[in-house]
């Protein structure tokens, strides 16, 4: 079997909920639903979608957000396991995630290092929030995807790695349009079933250790 490289997704996947969504439910006007429903139904750009919601909120927030995040946050099974699992094994596993830096690192802290984790950055100095972009789309990505997956795999994967991505939503779709398996539940699944993408499905990380302990079973 060729190397793997694992892409996780963060929100929805390593975490059990959005926590952008939580994040707008909780404290943005009631316009942000309209914002996210153009996004999932493709009518704008995930980077024009996220820009725009975060803009609705005061950057006095700062604190009350971080914490509420930080408290109500939940990491799902398997995921502490599953990191051991990727270093015992010596499998390259990277963070990308749609998610904002101001809440990814330390949710993330003491389950993977700063430099495997990709992430939009965050901006606090005005009088909104504005979200900044230091993984934007390549020459190759005309998305729009804010945290372009698609970048991160193309120049973080050797040509002759198993690209492997594990994700539950819409920002995981251009990425597992190009990788070799995807690991995948909620909406990306059922977009992997949809256009008939290598998949299998999961509930916790314990499912995902299996998947991969079947391959090397295999190989």
């Amino acid at each position: 079997m060729r190397k793997p490289v694992i892409f996780c997704d963060f929100d929805g996947t390593i975490t059990n909920s959005d926590n952008i969504i939580s994040i707008m439910k909780q404290f943005a006007p009631p316009e942000w639903e309209s914002i996210k429903d153009d996004v999932l139904a493709q009518r704008c750009s995930v980077q024009e979608g996220v820009g725009a919601m975060f803009s609705l909120l005061p950057s006095s927030l700062k604190e009350e957000i971080t914490s509420f995040i930080l408290r109500t946050a939940r990491i799902r099974d398997g995921f502490r396991e599953f990191v051991a699992f990727t270093k015992d094994r010596g499998i390259p596993l990277y963070v990308t995630s749609g998610g904002i830096d101001f809440f990814v690192y330390p949710l993330l802290e003491g389950f993977v290092e700063k430099e495997s984790i990709f992430c939009n950055g965050s901006d606090f100095t005005g009088e909104t929030i504005r979200i900044t972009w230091p993984h934007s789309c390549d020459e190759h990505c005309q998305n729009g995807c804010g945290c372009c997956k698609p970048s991160l795999l193309r120049k973080l994967a050797a040509q002759d790695a198993t690209k492997i991505v594990i994700g539950d939503s819409i920002t995981d779709l251009a990425a597992a349009r190009l990788a070799d398996h995807v690991i995948a539940r909620d909406f990306l699944l059922e977009k992997c079933k949809e256009l008939r993408l290598s998949h299998t499905p999961f509930t916790t990380f314990f499912d995902v250790i299996a998947f991969f302990e079947q391959m090397e079973v295999k190989s």
